[in-house]
């Protein structure tokens, strides 16, 4: 049987999407072309900014510090309260541009010099889905003395993860709901993200998590607290940002008390060194 012609399985994250010839993954960026899962995404950028780096959020990787933020567009996750669904949930409709690998780094370094950023963060949309581009960009920026950071989901499968680790500085990574159950509503795999998180912590990249709290979906002291446990588990010291919740893209919950944000930061506060509040 002629290859351009099967069914080609990516392998990039744990949706496994078995796709038919000129047929795209969930995540809308990915695509099998000619028998080769092939990255409609790569080099394609809807956002472009110089950002704190305390924005990413990460408080304890050069703080006081900037850095150039870019992000492309798809997600494989589907989160129905997205912050960012007006690019992570849309196609090459909303790119506003294509920078080659050595464009970036040029851009990177021209603003290094006249802003003073530290490097690069990948964010926005899921970066991980331009996995190519990232394999090839990020050593580029190392080169250069560039810091190479990703705010991510963490939903990559272990072998393309070990690839792309040694080319990374910091990353944000979202933990955002403890519980299988809970990440089956948005799309994700439970298994995966912790996967995700302990190998970084492995290879020695500064981790920071994040957990946008939402009520009746992750606001259980309970919760929390196995949460915490499990972070400790690895490093006492990793930083975790509890982010406040406002409606948003598909859902309608009310927002976030802050008093429950306090009394969950209170809950982690007894295993982990350090517990921010975000978004409040």
């Amino acid at each position: 049987m002629n290859k351009a012609a099967e069914k080609m399985e990516c392998g990039l994250c744990p949706h496994g999407c078995r796709l038919a010839p000129g047929q795209k993954g969930l995540c809308g960026t990915r695509i099998n072309q000619e028998g080769t899962i092939h990255s409609i995404s790569y080099g394609q950028i809807t956002s472009l900014a110089l950002d704190p780096i305390e924005k990413k959020p990460l408080y304890h990787f050069c703080p006081g510090s900037y850095i150039l933020s870019l992000g492309s567009f798809g997600c494989n996750m589907k989160c129905p309260f997205c912050q960012n669904h007006e690019i992570s949930q849309k196609g090459m409709e909303v790119v506003q541009g294509q920078l080659s690998p050595a464009d970036l780094r040029d851009i990177a370094l021209k603003t290094a010099r006249e802003g003073g950023s530290i490097g690069v963060a990948f964010t926005y949309n899921e970066p991980l889905l331009n996995y190519e581009y990232l394999l090839e960009v990020a050593p580029l920026l190392k080169e250069c003395g560039q810091k190479v950071v990703l705010v991510t989901n963490g939903q990559i499968m272990e072998k393309p993860l070990g690839r792309l680790l040694p080319h990374v500085d910091a990353m944000n990574i979202d933990l955002k709901v403890f519980s299988e159950d809970g990440y089956k509503w948005m799309g994700g795999d439970f298994t995966t993200v912790k996967n995700t998180i302990a190998a970084s912590v492995r290879a020695g990249i500064h981790v920071e998590l994040t957990t946008l709290v939402i009520p009746e979906v992750n606001d259980e002291p309970a919760m929390m607290e196995e949460e915490a446990k499990w972070i400790r588990s690895l490093d006492k010291s990793i930083p975790l940002h509890l982010s406040r919740y406002f409606p948003r893209y598909r859902l309608r919950t009310e927002a976030t008390p802050i008093t429950v944000l306090e009394k969950l930061q209170t809950v982690a506060g007894k295993y982990l060194d350090y517990v921010y509040l975000g978004n409040v």
